[in-house]
Protein backbone atom coordinates (compact mmCIF):
# COMPACT_ATOMS: atom_id res chain seq x y z
CA UNK A 1 0.00 0.00 0.00
CA UNK A 2 1.60 3.35 -0.94
CA UNK A 3 1.67 6.64 1.51
CA UNK A 4 -1.31 8.24 -0.70
CA UNK A 5 -3.88 5.27 0.06
CA UNK A 6 -2.78 4.49 3.20
CA UNK A 7 -3.73 8.15 4.18
CA UNK A 8 -6.72 7.95 2.46
CA UNK A 9 -8.14 5.20 4.14
CA UNK A 10 -6.88 5.54 8.11
CA UNK A 11 -9.49 6.68 10.47
CA UNK A 12 -9.65 10.26 11.56
CA UNK A 13 -8.63 11.51 15.30
CA UNK A 14 -12.08 12.03 16.55
CA UNK A 15 -12.39 14.32 19.87
CA UNK A 16 -14.46 12.73 22.23
CA UNK A 17 -15.94 15.04 24.96
CA UNK A 18 -16.22 12.95 27.97
CA UNK A 19 -18.20 14.13 30.81
CA UNK A 20 -17.93 12.66 34.89
CA UNK A 21 -21.42 13.13 36.73
CA UNK A 22 -19.75 13.46 39.93
CA UNK A 23 -17.80 15.99 41.25
CA UNK A 24 -16.13 13.87 44.00
CA UNK A 25 -12.20 13.76 43.77
CA UNK A 26 -11.46 10.23 43.97
CA UNK A 27 -14.92 9.31 42.52
CA UNK A 28 -14.87 6.22 40.31
CA UNK A 29 -16.40 8.22 37.64
CA UNK A 30 -13.23 10.04 37.26
CA UNK A 31 -11.67 6.99 37.04
CA UNK A 32 -13.27 5.06 34.26
CA UNK A 33 -12.91 8.72 32.11
CA UNK A 34 -8.99 8.13 32.91
CA UNK A 35 -9.04 4.42 32.21
CA UNK A 36 -10.76 5.46 28.87
CA UNK A 37 -8.05 7.96 27.91
CA UNK A 38 -5.18 5.34 28.59
CA UNK A 39 -7.32 2.64 26.60
CA UNK A 40 -6.76 5.30 23.84
CA UNK A 41 -3.27 6.31 24.17
CA UNK A 42 -2.48 2.40 24.17
CA UNK A 43 -4.43 0.95 22.06
CA UNK A 44 -7.80 2.56 20.30
CA UNK A 45 -5.55 5.00 17.47
CA UNK A 46 -8.19 7.82 15.80
CA UNK A 47 -9.74 8.48 19.12
CA UNK A 48 -8.86 11.49 21.47
CA UNK A 49 -10.66 11.87 24.94
CA UNK A 50 -11.07 15.30 26.24
CA UNK A 51 -12.30 15.59 30.03
CA UNK A 52 -14.69 18.15 29.91
CA UNK A 53 -14.81 19.89 34.31
CA UNK A 54 -18.57 20.68 34.78
CA UNK A 55 -17.82 21.51 38.54
CA UNK A 56 -17.43 25.69 38.05
CA UNK A 57 -20.64 25.94 36.32
CA UNK A 58 -23.34 27.95 37.92
CA UNK A 59 -26.31 26.24 38.09
CA UNK A 60 -28.94 27.01 35.26
CA UNK A 61 -30.84 30.03 35.69
CA UNK A 62 -32.33 32.28 33.06
CA UNK A 63 -31.64 35.70 34.41
CA UNK A 64 -27.61 35.06 33.28
CA UNK A 65 -28.64 34.57 29.90
CA UNK A 66 -28.20 37.71 28.07
CA UNK A 67 -28.39 38.95 24.10
CA UNK A 68 -31.58 37.83 23.67
CA UNK A 69 -30.93 34.05 25.04
CA UNK A 70 -27.45 33.75 23.39
CA UNK A 71 -25.34 35.21 25.53
CA UNK A 72 -23.57 33.50 28.34
CA UNK A 73 -21.86 33.58 31.29
CA UNK A 74 -17.79 32.67 30.70
CA UNK A 75 -17.82 29.60 31.99
CA UNK A 76 -20.83 28.54 30.16
CA UNK A 77 -19.47 29.56 27.10
CA UNK A 78 -16.15 27.67 27.73
CA UNK A 79 -18.51 24.73 28.05
CA UNK A 80 -20.75 25.09 24.59
CA UNK A 81 -17.59 25.61 22.63
CA UNK A 82 -16.32 22.45 24.02
CA UNK A 83 -19.02 20.38 23.06
CA UNK A 84 -19.63 22.40 20.14
CA UNK A 85 -16.18 21.46 18.69
CA UNK A 86 -16.70 17.76 19.67
CA UNK A 87 -17.16 14.62 17.65
CA UNK A 88 -18.90 12.62 20.48
CA UNK A 89 -19.66 11.89 23.66
CA UNK A 90 -18.59 9.93 26.95
CA UNK A 91 -21.06 10.02 29.60
CA UNK A 92 -19.41 9.03 33.44
CA UNK A 93 -22.92 9.01 34.93
CA UNK A 94 -23.25 8.00 38.86
CA UNK A 95 -26.70 7.02 40.00
CA UNK A 96 -28.60 9.62 42.72
CA UNK A 97 -31.83 8.49 43.87
CA UNK A 98 -32.46 6.71 40.86
CA UNK A 99 -31.03 9.65 38.26
CA UNK A 100 -28.61 11.21 37.03
CA UNK A 101 -26.88 14.07 39.31
CA UNK A 102 -27.83 17.50 39.17
CA UNK A 103 -24.08 18.52 38.11
CA UNK A 104 -24.27 16.73 35.19
CA UNK A 105 -27.68 17.97 33.82
CA UNK A 106 -27.02 21.15 34.70
CA UNK A 107 -24.39 21.11 32.29
CA UNK A 108 -26.87 18.95 29.82
CA UNK A 109 -29.22 21.85 30.13
CA UNK A 110 -26.59 25.03 29.80
CA UNK A 111 -25.15 23.65 26.41
CA UNK A 112 -28.82 22.84 24.84
CA UNK A 113 -30.18 26.63 25.65
CA UNK A 114 -30.75 29.14 23.06
CA UNK A 115 -31.15 28.79 19.49
CA UNK A 116 -28.04 26.32 19.15
CA UNK A 117 -28.43 22.82 20.68
CA UNK A 118 -24.77 21.96 21.26
CA UNK A 119 -25.30 18.47 21.91
CA UNK A 120 -27.53 17.56 18.18
CA UNK A 121 -26.83 14.92 15.90
CA UNK A 122 -23.57 13.17 17.44
CA UNK A 123 -22.79 9.71 18.80
CA UNK A 124 -22.46 9.17 22.82
CA UNK A 125 -21.72 6.64 25.06
CA UNK A 126 -22.99 6.22 29.02
CA UNK A 127 -20.92 4.18 30.92
CA UNK A 128 -21.94 3.52 35.04
CA UNK A 129 -20.70 2.48 38.08
CA UNK A 130 -23.13 1.72 41.75
CA UNK A 131 -24.16 -0.70 43.64
CA UNK A 132 -26.55 -3.63 42.67
CA UNK A 133 -27.62 -2.28 39.58
CA UNK A 134 -24.77 -0.45 38.57
CA UNK A 135 -25.81 2.97 37.63
CA UNK A 136 -28.03 1.98 35.14
CA UNK A 137 -31.41 3.36 35.62
CA UNK A 138 -29.26 7.02 35.65
CA UNK A 139 -27.99 5.46 32.67
CA UNK A 140 -31.81 4.81 31.39
CA UNK A 141 -32.96 8.54 32.40
CA UNK A 142 -29.82 10.15 30.74
CA UNK A 143 -30.84 8.31 27.34
CA UNK A 144 -34.49 9.46 27.92
CA UNK A 145 -32.98 13.21 28.12
CA UNK A 146 -30.70 12.07 25.26
CA UNK A 147 -33.97 11.58 23.03
CA UNK A 148 -34.84 15.57 23.35
CA UNK A 149 -31.12 17.09 22.81
CA UNK A 150 -31.12 14.43 19.58
CA UNK A 151 -27.93 12.76 20.74
CA UNK A 152 -27.38 9.23 19.64
CA UNK A 153 -26.51 6.41 21.85
CA UNK A 154 -25.13 3.59 21.32
CA UNK A 155 -27.00 0.81 22.26
CA UNK A 156 -24.22 -2.36 23.03
CA UNK A 157 -22.52 -2.83 24.52
CA UNK A 158 -23.59 -1.74 28.14
CA UNK A 159 -21.15 -0.35 31.20
CA UNK A 160 -23.00 -0.48 34.50
CA UNK A 161 -20.18 -1.67 36.72
CA UNK A 162 -21.55 -3.44 40.06
CA UNK A 163 -18.58 -1.76 42.03
CA UNK A 164 -18.82 -3.37 45.55
CA UNK A 165 -18.78 -6.61 44.14
CA UNK A 166 -15.88 -9.27 44.09
CA UNK A 167 -12.82 -8.58 43.03
CA UNK A 168 -12.27 -4.72 43.67
CA UNK A 169 -13.55 -3.08 40.44
CA UNK A 170 -11.55 0.23 41.89
CA UNK A 171 -8.75 1.73 44.42
CA UNK A 172 -8.79 4.39 47.04
CA UNK A 173 -8.22 6.52 44.73
CA UNK A 174 -11.32 5.68 41.95
CA UNK A 175 -8.63 4.48 39.83
CA UNK A 176 -10.13 1.66 37.48
CA UNK A 177 -8.01 -2.15 38.69
CA UNK A 178 -10.38 -4.54 37.16
CA UNK A 179 -8.92 -5.88 33.98
CA UNK A 180 -12.35 -7.22 33.14
CA UNK A 181 -13.92 -4.21 33.51
CA UNK A 182 -11.17 -2.50 31.66
CA UNK A 183 -11.49 -4.81 28.55
CA UNK A 184 -15.54 -4.21 28.18
CA UNK A 185 -14.32 -0.33 28.71
CA UNK A 186 -12.68 -1.09 25.69
CA UNK A 187 -15.24 -2.51 24.15
CA UNK A 188 -17.83 0.36 24.78
CA UNK A 189 -14.85 3.13 23.52
CA UNK A 190 -14.72 1.07 19.99
CA UNK A 191 -18.57 0.78 19.73
CA UNK A 192 -18.60 4.62 20.30
CA UNK A 193 -15.78 5.16 17.94
CA UNK A 194 -17.83 2.92 15.53
CA UNK A 195 -20.91 4.86 15.29
CA UNK A 196 -19.41 8.33 15.13
CA UNK A 197 -17.74 7.06 11.82
CA UNK A 198 -20.98 6.56 10.53
CA UNK A 199 -22.85 9.22 11.63
CA UNK A 200 -20.59 11.67 10.11
CA UNK A 201 -21.30 13.32 7.01
CA UNK A 202 -20.42 11.83 3.75
CA UNK A 203 -17.97 13.21 1.18
CA UNK A 204 -20.53 13.85 -2.38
Amino acid sequence: MDSLTASTTAKPTLRVAAFGGSLRKDSWHRGLIRAAEELCEECIPGLRIDHVDISGLPMVNPDLVTDGGEGFPPAVEALRDRVHAADCFLFASPEYNYSVTASLKNALDWASMGEHNCWADRAAAIVCAGGDFGGGRASFHLRQIGVFLDLHFINKPELHVRAFADPPKFDEEGNLIDVETRERLKKVLLSLQAFALRLQPKDD
